[in-house]
């Protein structure tokens, strides 16, 4: 079969994925019935996605199918109830971790928001934000190379005092993110994207770890599905999304994890740019992202790896918490799975250059882990099977496999990534130059 029919039929099959219903389901709350996620309709019949939760925290998800006619209450909660065991026993593994989360008031907190030309979903976001029960907190927008007055109407005429507008006129996530770094109060600063919806709890779950360990230098949270109505979203998520479990976990430089000989190079294993957090002294003191990463620059990624690895490097421990939860708008379509693939791949290895670049004493380390490295690189982007099942408690059930097509846009991003960065580093210059003249 050539390569062409090959992806003929890997898009025909993509075009057959069915929609998944989104849900969730507190076997310690006062509400028996199923809640539907964020932007998404009530639960009937057919395949649905639940997030469980115990006393409010997440502790799994499971897939779970309603018949025809049956009560989606009573389906659900004994599929929840079902999986609840093993939930548990995977958030009590990290039975440290949690203790320490608990402990304190959460510090003041800066949310920065960066966005470009969508104020619709950023209206969204900014509502949940603004509904937080974290304490003390502000929450800054960063209006990134606008092109019209969208955002900035938006935030002046819908929320006043309550949202602070900056705008950043240089394209690049890491540098309005930056942007969003000078600008902060907070003695923790905490990032999520425009196309998410935050939990109630969700600020404070991912900046009280501060309090407790004064060795955090970052903390990362919980990333699920608002809703999978297309065959893009349902094929993303079905092989992880963006979560990383359900079981708390610290990452300390002294102690580097067993399992892990890549470490602090790994990919995406630490968290993701929609969940994240920082000291704002420490996030400051590496010099914040480097401005030649991120969406919006020719290296179209990287800008939140490059932080979480710049943070580990000064001995900065980084915390994963799963009970810092917001709730993403995947990408609908198979060309924005294209992009995804091709973009994920460059930004990793657009990120490793940055480090190499900006850190070159770190070159020792990485070369050492390069063997391994490259082999774990083969392994993140071959094709995909299914498998059948899933753990409950856990995630990525893998219901439908992964494409070739995107696995060999992914490696082919990886190989365009240094010089992505290179680009990047070469356009900043220019830009630089014209403002000085």
């Amino acid at each position: 079969m050539s390569r062409r029919t090959r992806t003929q039929e890997e898009i025909r099959r993509f075009l057959a994925i069915g929609a998944v219903q989104v849900a969730e389901l507190d076997l310690d709350g006062d509400e028996s019935a199923p809640r539907p996620g964020p932007g998404s309709p009530p639960v009937t019949h057919g395949e649905v996605f639940l997030l469980v939760r115990r006393a409010g925290r997440p502790v799994g998800t499971v897939r779970a199918r309603v018949p025809e006619g049956a009560d989606p209450r009573a389906v659900l909660t004994e599929a929840a109830s079902g999986a609840a065991g093993v939930a548990g026993t995977a958030a009590g593994a990290g039975g440290v971790a949690v203790a320490a989360e608990g402990g304190g008031e959460p510090p003041y907190a800066s949310v920065v928001v960066a966005t470009r030309e969508r104020a619709g979903q950023l209206a969204r976001a900014l509502d949940s934000l603004l509904a937080q029960e974290h304490p003390r907190f502000e929450v800054v927008v960063v209006d990134n190379a606008p092109v019209t007055e969208g955002t900035r109407e938006l935030v002046e005429r819908e929320y006043g005092e309550r949202v602070r507008y900056v705008c950043e006129p240089a394209p690049g996530l890491a540098v309005a993110h930056n942007r969003g770094l000078a600008a902060a109060r907070g003695e923790v600063i905490a990032f999520t994207d425009d196309d998410v919806v935050a939990d109630a709890r969700w600020l404070t779950e991912l900046t009280a770890p501060f309090a407790a360990d004064p060795r955090l230098g970052c903390a990362t949270g919980l990333i699920l599905p608002a809703r999978l109505r297309t065959p893009a979203q349902v094929l993303l998520e079905s092989h992880g999304g963006f979560a990383k479990g359900f079981t708390p976990t610290t990452y300390d430089p002294g102690d580097p994890p067993r399992d892990d000989p890549l470490f602090p190079f790994t990919a995406g294993r630490f968290g993701s740019g929609a969940n994240m957090a920082f000291r704002t002294e420490v996030l400051r003191a590496v010099g914040g992202f480097d401005p030649a990463t991120g969406a919006g620059t020719p290296a179209r990624g990287g800008d939140d790896l490059y932080g979480f690895v710049r943070v580990l490097a000064q001995g900065h421990r980084l915390h994963y918490t799963p009970y810092a939860l917001v709730w993403h708008h995947h990408r609908e379509t198979w060309a924005d799975l294209e992009a995804q693939a091709y973009g994920y791949g460059a930004g990793l290895t657009a990120c490793l250059t940055a480090l190499l670049v900006d850190r070159p004493a770190l070159l020792p380390a990485f070369l050492a882990r390069l063997p391994r490295g490259l082999a774990h690189a083969r392994a993140l982007t071959e094709a995909r099977d299914t498998d059948g099942g899933g753990v409950p408690g856990g995630h990525a059930t893998r219901t439908h496999p992964w494409p070739r097509r995107l696995s060999r846009l992914q490696r082919r991003g990886m190989l365009y990534g240094p010089l992505g960065h290179l680009r990047a580093r070469r356009a900043l210059r220019g830009a630089a130059g014209r403002r000085a003249g």
